[in-house]
């Protein structure tokens, strides 16, 4: 995939008093809480907390997934929040790439034609976007042969992988990611993570979403959200820049003091 020229420091998206609440009968949960928020162009920015602590629902509002209660989105100088769904529907659809815990592929469509798929909704058919996603799904371990293969015959890292691929073949500004590795072995889950610090090493901006101290360690930055607030961050060199064993001691110690 070609390689971006990466402007740092520079938001990609931030938003303002960013509220988001539920209604649950005559019972109103406030779930994001006038929240501000800088997601840098470049970064691989993760978002941690308890349980309930708002994680899933931040991400569904920066991405367009979801619309805020209240407050504003910005994606560059552009407000996103008062957009209709299908202007929401296009502007994923040319700015975002998602990856969640559970992919959902088209089970009557091979691997190669479901990455298809979904970049012909923003490419046009053509030999060198199908030679550029044989390439990519290679790259990630996917061979001719896997390829031709249909969801069904596939392994759980193996589908994720599919998912991945079909995030990025857009070249989206940001890909978006929950709990990416929530249903994978370790062995799977080391696999698919190091897709994401590859592709991040091209330069791709990253927000993800995650429980689990592995995942948080391939992040440049990561924020820990209590109560629908950002209550603390953490900055961390690329991963593998730095010592493993002194990042997760810094990173685990972040975290204890997050109440984690």
């Amino acid at each position: 995939m070609m390689r971006k020229v990466v402007l740092y420091m520079i938001p990609i998206l931030h938003t303002e008093k960013l509220c988001k609440s539920f209604s649950n009968g005559a019972v109103q949960q406030h779930v994001i809480k006038n929240l501000d928020l800088e997601i840098m162009e470049g970064d691989f920015t993760v978002i941690m907390g308890a349980s309930g602590s708002g994680k899933s629902t931040l991400l569904y509002a920066l991405s367009g997934m979801d619309k805020p209660t209240l407050g504003k989105v910005f994606f560059g100088d552009t407000e996103i929040q008062d957009y209709t769904n299908d202007q929401l529907a296009v502007f994923r659809r040319k700015n975002c790439g998602f990856v969640f815990q559970s992919i959902y592929l088209l089970e009557n469509q091979n691997v190669l034609d479901n990455v298809l798929t979904g970049a012909f909704a923003v490419q046009k058919n053509s030999p060198a976007l199908i030679k550029k996603v044989k390439e990519l799904l290679a790259k990630v371990g996917l061979d001719e042969a896997m390829q031709k293969k249909y969801p069904n015959q596939l392994s759980g890292g193996e589908t994720q992988r599919v998912g991945i691929v079909r995030a990025v073949i857009n070249e989206p500004k940001i890909l978006f990611a929950d709990e990416p590795t929530g249903s994978l072995n370790s062995a799977s889950g080391k696999d698919v993570l190091d897709i994401f610090t590859g592709v991040h090493e091209n330069g791709q901006s990253i927000v993800m979403v995650t429980h689990d101290i592995k995942t948080a360690l391939r992040g440049t930055r990561v924020i820990y959200l209590r109560d629908g607030k950002v209550v603390g961050e953490h900055r961390m060199a690329k991963y593998g820049e730095d010592d493993l064993k002194e990042r997760r001691e810094k990173l685990t110690g972040f975290l204890d003091e997050m109440g984690w």
